[in-house]
């Protein structure tokens, strides 16, 4: 039972988080099946310009409380365990905002030009 309650919460949270791209003018598609198959990876895709992109969704009761705390006077953390690459922590507002940014090539507007 406690494996139903999991997924279902999976689910839940990626439905949620589709949503939220969606409303903010991400077309964003949940995986159907994700995590069963090797055919996608991911549990989320969606494109910006011409790249189509994946998001693995985590849903917790909790989180590591470090990756809170980086961001509470940065607008960006970043993070690497030995060994590895690194990784950049941010809000969701600060993503879908550098999302939106993106033209159909995947090159950030200059909100500049001109002045």
């Amino acid at each position: 039972m406690a494996g139903n309650h999991s997924r279902n919460k999976g689910y839940r949270g990626e439905r949620e988080l589709v949503k939220i791209l969606q409303e903010a003018g991400i077309k964003a598609k949940r995986v159907p099946l994700s995590g069963a198959t090797e055919f996608q990876k991911g549990d989320i895709v969606f494109k910006s310009g011409s790249r189509q992109y994946n998001i693995e969704v985590k849903r917790r009761h909790k989180v590591n409380s470090l990756l809170y705390n980086m961001l509470e006077n940065s607008d960006f953390g970043a993070l690497r365990a030995d060994n590895k690459g690194w990784i950049v922590l941010m809000p969701l507002e600060t993503f879908i905002r550098l999302l939106n940014q993106e033209d159909e090539n995947g090159h950030f507007r200059d909100d500049d030009k001109g002045k």
